[in-house]
């Protein structure tokens, strides 16, 4: 067999699918919050990962001299097309069944991506420009997905605490192919662009958000739980999940950041495709859905 190649694996969509009716609404036994902290992921990705796609058709004719990058697009988006109706299985079939009904926020969610974040400039730039502009959110964005891949995929402490195993599946082989297809955002950027400062200014725009719309995403999931009697999340919530490993803490966070603004920064260097691989060896999802493993 032939040394992994880090920068360039070869990206498939796997489609899988997934089980919910034996999955609890609290999935971390005797940590809702921690859950509902984690469950912000299933209210942001559905819009966000089909943004993504969108964004990225745009994109296509500025690469297609490039046949091994397009090659690599199309594959990235086929998986995060996946991506996004498997969260959305989540939304729709897991938490309504549990009286949860995460339509008033994920609706608002929506409305981000396609209007303020849509294919009209919100500030004075031309539509090219603002293309750009997006592709680098995209590149930021897709740096902490592959981290917190890695994260999930290491994160030992959620098997100990009974965590759900369908759900664990699901976070576990969508971060496997978050690390599997890293490179591609960054690539597509430095191919359309390449200019650090708008990487750096984009990066911003798409990540500083990221502590609010969790604590914001967390404190509707709570408040909208039919278990819950107005309980809110707090800093002392975050901070025992973050102790007892549920959930990254913000010098890991911040860590990842400092990684990504480094000048000679490449997603290559960052997380482990074997490591993605092996666990898709095993992943239930990915072995039902007929992959086989190299």
């Amino acid at each position: 067999m032939g040394e992994l190649d880090e920068r360039h694996p070869v990206i498939t969509p796997r489609r899988v699918k997934f089980d919910w009716d034996d999955t609890p609404l609290h999935w971390i036994p005797g940590e809702p919050v921690a859950t509902h902290f984690i469950n912000v992921l299933h209210l942001l990705l559905p819009a966000g990962e089909r943004w993504f796609v969108h964004v990225y058709k745009q994109a296509l004719p500025l690469i297609r001299d490039d046949e091994r990058l397009l090659k690599e697009v199309k594959g990235f988006m086929g998986q995060e097309a996946v991506h996004a109706y498997s969260h959305q299985g989540v939304l729709d079939r897991q938490m309504r069944a549990n009286g949860l009904d995460p339509r008033p926020l994920t609706l608002r969610i929506e409305w981000l991506f396609t209007h303020l974040l849509g294919d009209r400039p919100p500030i004075p730039l031309s539509r090219r420009e603002w293309m750009k502009v997006r592709v680098g959110i995209i590149a930021g964005i897709e740096h902490y997905t592959a981290v917190l891949g890695q994260w999930v995929l290491d994160a030992r402490e959620l098997d100990e605490a009974g965590a759900d195993p369908t759900m664990m599946d699901l976070l576990r082989w969508h971060g496997a192919e978050e690390v599997e297809h890293r490179s591609v955002a960054f690539d597509v950027y430095q191919r359309i662009t390449g200019r650090y400062w708008t990487r750096f200014i984009s990066f911003f725009l798409g990540v500083l958000a990221m502590p609010l719309a969790v604590y914001l995403g967390a404190v509707f999931l709570c408040r909208a739980d039919p278990t819950l009697s107005g309980v809110r999340p707090r800093i002392r919530d975050y901070r025992r999940a973050v102790r007892r490993g549920l959930f990254p803490s913000n010098r890991f966070m911040v860590a990842a950041a400092r990684s990504y603004l480094r000048r000679d920064y490449h997603p290559s260097g960052e997380c482990s495709t074997q490591k993605a691989l092996d666990y898709l060896a095993t992943s239930p999802a990915a072995l039902a859905a007929g992959y086989e493993p190299r």
